[in-house]
């Protein structure tokens, strides 16, 4: 297959560098070089990123098949341009080279930074695959990146209101199912579980939508080659 360049990924910009006194820029330096020596004696210091994360999946919608041993994760925004597109472009390559050969699972974990109803999409979708199920949060999640505007000056704007986040899942399921998550889903439970995956966000350093992680291992290749060739080492090293 030829090469699928990776999407270019959504940034959150909210996080800016503050300045420093030259005072405290003094004791700054010093810290940092006495730290560095500490790492290089250590061994810690490594000019490549290869760590690799320990994860939980517990609890977390995935596809692909149950004894799959690779693992990826996709971090993603409901309202993220980034994320229409590689949902609608790349994710189906993977979908057709990975997930339907059974050598993945993949996972999809919310970090909504972009809007309020970043957070309201997130803590909905929560609620709908504890409430219906992995197939059916599925089934939500693909319809509601599809109905994502493609109008980019609409993503500031509060769009996936209640009654839209209702509407859209009504066109997956039953009526009955819809009415078990709006009447469930502004509860403690389902904003706990969207903190787990925030709390996952600021563990691996995440900043930006979309990013992909292998197994614990964070995704900078930028291309579908690119991932199946980190698949395929990280299967290896799970043998």
């Amino acid at each position: 297959m030829g090469k699928q360049k990776k999407n270019k990924a959504y940034v959150n910009s909210s996080k800016k560098k503050k300045n420093s006194s030259p005072v405290w820029l003094f004791w700054t330096i010093g810290i940092l070089t006495l730290g560095l020596i500490v790492f290089l004696f250590s061994g810690a210091l490594d000019n490549n990123d290869t760590s690799t994360a320990d994860i939980s999946y517990e609890n977390q919608p995935y596809l692909g098949e149950k004894d799959a041993t690779v693992n990826i994760i996709e971090f993603g925004d409901y309202k993220c341009p980034a994320c229409k597109n590689f949902n609608e472009s790349f994710f189906p390559l993977i979908d057709k080279e990975l997930i339907q050969t059974g050598k993945v699972k993949f996972y999809f974990l919310n970090y909504p930074f972009i809007n309020v109803d970043s957070e309201r999409s997130a803590i909905f979708g929560e609620t709908v695959y504890r409430e219906l199920g992995n197939e059916t949060f599925w089934k939500f999640h693909k319809t509601l990146y599809e109905k994502q505007p493609d109008d980019q000056n609409l993503e500031r704007q509060d769009i996936f209101t209640e009654k839209f986040l209702t509407e859209t899942l009504g066109e997956v399921t039953s009526d009955e199912d819809v009415k078990k998550v709006t009447e469930t889903w502004k509860d403690k439970d389902n904003e706990k579980a969207l903190k787990t995956d925030e709390t996952l966000v600021s563990e691996l350093g995440v900043t930006s939508t979309p990013t992909l992680f292998v197994n614990g291992k964070k995704f900078d290749g930028t291309s579908l080659e690119d991932l199946k060739r980190m698949v395929d080492d990280a299967a290896k090293e799970s043998k």
